[in-house]
């Protein structure tokens, strides 16, 4: 989805996806318009670009590797112990306890998403590495 920023004067930058390839019987349909706008501060008047790409730009071109898998699994395993933990009334009051005596701690967690995402990553890395 693009960004616009639009001024008096009329839009002053567009950013982002303006248009992207359509899924019909199994094969892509079109291309992929892209705008970017340069924030930094620089010397150069021209901080608008557009590009266009083919509709296959972003396919993958190898299959996921071993590693690739074992990650995703991973992440989609400790994802779904998060959603189940943060909503399992048993553990919620030791949860928060536990996060506030950590959080002004040196490489504390700030947040109570990221805490939780801390200790079922070591519980599944206990569980799965040894």
């Amino acid at each position: 989805m693009a960004k616009a920023k639009v001024g008096a004067a009329g839009i002053e930058y567009i950013q982002g996806a303006l248009k992207r390839p359509k899924k019909l019987n199994g094969h892509n349909h079109g291309n992929y318009l892209v705008a970017t706008h340069r924030s930094a501060p620089t010397q150069n008047p021209d901080c608008q670009r557009l590009y266009t790409f083919d509709s296959d730009r972003y396919k993958r071109s190898t299959p996921a590797s071993a590693n690739e898998v074992a990650k995703r699994n991973r992440f989609a395993a400790i994802r779904t112990a998060v959603a189940a933990r943060a909503k399992d009334l048993m553990k919620i009051s030791a949860d928060q306890a536990a996060f506030a005596a950590q959080r002004d701690l040196p490489n504390g967690k700030t947040t109570m998403n990221a805490y939780l995402w801390k200790v079922c990553g070591d519980e599944y890395d206990a569980e799965h590495n040894g």
